[in-house]
Parts: C-alpha cells; sequence; structure tokens
C-alpha cells in the first residue's frame, strides 16, 4: 500500500457560516485514499510557513496533497523543491479564489475532486521561482499585487472572494497609481521604461479570471510576462474590459514576453512585496531574477482540460 500525507490549513480563506464545517469529513476522505491502495495520514498546519517545514521533514511518502489555498500550496511546492528527492504533489481546493486547481478543472466538491486526482496522471510541471523563491502559477509586483495577501483572513471567511475584490475597488479608487523606473532583460534584448505592475506567470488562471491566457503550456520550459505602464485609472478600466472581451496582450500600454529567464532592476524602490501565489515576499531587493525550474512532478486529473495544458509527446 501506498504512503500518502494531506496537509491541511485550518484557517484558509473559504467562506464559511456557522452551521458549515470549517474542514470536511476525514473519515470519508480515508475511505477514498483506501480505494486507491493508499494509507493516509492527516497533517495540520499551525503557522505561516508549516506547511513547508512538514513537506521538508517527510520520509517514505508517495505522495503529498494540499487542501487549502493557493498560499498553502506555494509553501507545500516550496519545501519540496529543497528536498533532495521531491514527492509527487497534489492539490485540493480550500481557498479563497482556488486559482491552481480551478485550472485544472476541479469545482467546490471535495470528495469528487479527490477522487478525481487519485484516479488521475502524474504530470511534470514547470515552476517559477523569483531570487529562488516558487511561485507555482503567478508573481507580480506594483499596482494591484498587494491586496492578495494584505486582504485580512476574517474577511476573506467571511464573504469569500468578494473580499479582494472590496480591497482592490478602495485601492483604485482611493491610491495612486505609483509608476516604477525599471530595466529589465529578456532573450537577450534589454528594455527600460516607467512601469504600474507586471505579472509574471504559467497559468490559464490568475485572479479567478480564467482564460487569461487561453494558449498556455505547463511543461514548455517558459512562463509568460506581461508588463504595465498604465496609470490614469480610465485607462486601467479599458484594460479590465478588454481582459474580459479580447486578448490582453493587444492592449496599448501591456508588454509581452514568453521566455525562460527576466531579470528585472528597479531604479526606483518597491513600496510593496512581491505577490507570490497570493503570498507576500518578505523581502524587497533591487534586482530579481525569474527562472523555470522542472523538478515538480503533480498527480492531476485525467480531462480535457489537463491534457490541453500539455505537449503532447510527454512522458514521465
Amino acid at each position: 500500500m501506498k504512503k500518502a500525507v494531506l496537509i491541511y490549513n485550518p484557517i484558509s480563506g473559504q467562506k464559511t457560516n456557522r452551521k458549515q464545517k470549517v474542514i470536511t469529513d476525514f473519515k470519508k476522505i480515508e475511505t477514498i485514499f483506501s480505494k486507491y491502495d493508499y494509507q493516509v495520514e492527516f497533517m495540520k498546519t499551525k503557522y505561516s510557513g508549516h506547511a513547508k517545514e512538514i513537506v521538508l521533514q517527510l520520509e517514505n511518502v508517495d505522495l503529498v496533497i494540499s487542501l487549502g489555498g493557493d498560499g498553502t500550496f506555494n509553501e507545500i511546492v516550496s519545501g519540496n523543491l529543497k528536498r533532495k528527492n521531491p514527492i509527487v504533489l497534489a492539490n485540493l481546493p480550500y481557498g479563497t479564489t482556488n486559482d491552481i486547481s480551478m485550472m485544472f478543472g476541479l469545482k467546490k466538491n471535495i470528495y469528487q475532486n479527490l477522487e478525481s486526482l487519485l484516479s488521475g496522471k502524474i504530470k511534470e510541471v514547470d515552476i517559477g521561482t523569483v531570487n529562488q523563491e516558487p511561485f507555482f502559477y503567478v508573481a507580480g509586483f506594483g499596482k494591484f499585487m498587494n491586496i492578495p495577501y494584505d486582504t485580512k483572513s476574517a474577511l476573506k471567511k467571511k464573504i469569500g472572494y468578494i473580499a479582494y475584490i472590496i480591497n482592490g475597488i478602495k485601492d483604485f479608487l482611493f491610491n495612486k497609481t505609483p509608476l516604477y523606473e525599471i530595466t529589465y532583460e529578456v532573450d537577450h534584448e534589454k528594455y527600460h521604461g516607467l512601469y504600474s505592475f507586471a505579472l509574471f506567470s504559467n497559468a490559464t488562471r490568475i485572479a479567478g479570471i480564467q482564460n487569461f491566457y487561453n494558449d498556455i503550456i505547463l511543461n514548455d520550459g517558459k512562463f509568460e510576462v506581461l508588463f504595465c505602464n498604465l496609470k490614469k485609472k480610465q485607462d486601467i478600466i479599458k484594460s479590465l474590459i478588454y481582459l474580459k472581451t479580447s486578448d490582453i496582450r493587444l492592449v496599448p500600454g501591456f508588454y509581452f514576453h514568453r521566455t525562460d529567464y527576466l531579470k528585472v532592476k528597479f531604479i526606483d524602490k518597491l513600496k510593496k512585496p512581491w505577490c507570490l501565489d497570493g503570498e507576500k515576499m518578505e523581502k524587497i531587493e533591487t534586482e530579481y531574477e525569474i527562472r523555470i525550474n522542472h523538478n515538480i512532478k503533480m498527480l492531476l486529473p485525467n480531462n480535457d482540460t489537463v491534457n490541453n495544458l500539455f505537449h503532447k509527446e510527454e512522458k514521465i
């Protein structure tokens, strides 16, 4: 029998009410694992960074499943990348936005999602790093990038994804949009300019927006880059409308690249830290290197949504 560890975050931002359990029926989960020939151990995170520590200390484990939000999974990926013998990972959505799992076609039902994962296939997924700190699906700096980590957990618990929208509107209406003087180098070309924000991603779904990009391959050794120099409120509103109706890469004021390495240097100091998968990158630097790491294997559902995100010739 194979061994699995399910790491769960009891304070993930799932919208709940007093009659609803915060975490679900573990006996039922254990039965599903047993059906697929797994013995499972449940481990609860107790503080920020704990999931990373747990993964680093695991021995003789075949599968680690994250039950929490995108930030919890980011911690598990971080720990796994530091292991000499990385473990196969999987992700059950139980957060506020759940961009990662929704990208793979998972829904709201934990038990159905677990069945889909355990009956799925192992695939190798590209992981991005910013100064060696990993992000699974998105990293960024500048305008709006602080919203995920500055939104209070209590508010997310109470009203879910709407908490992000409220804070985003407040930031948009009442805070100025700074432009940072930046130089960056990509594919042996150097650029210089003033930018309000930038996104570095390997995902079709970002900030709850499905099909943010519609041509993503998760094992092509590349990540997608979007720099923006828009500052005026009316221009930002136009870009958001455009995102819903067409390709954001075609909007004036946006600059797109697809690469495996990019270097950014700030002439102006950042006011807020970078965001990595919804979590705050603690240290503010002057220079950042963004790279691709090929070291993560994931157990994913065997469906068309997932299969279309990978090269057909992939072999594990």
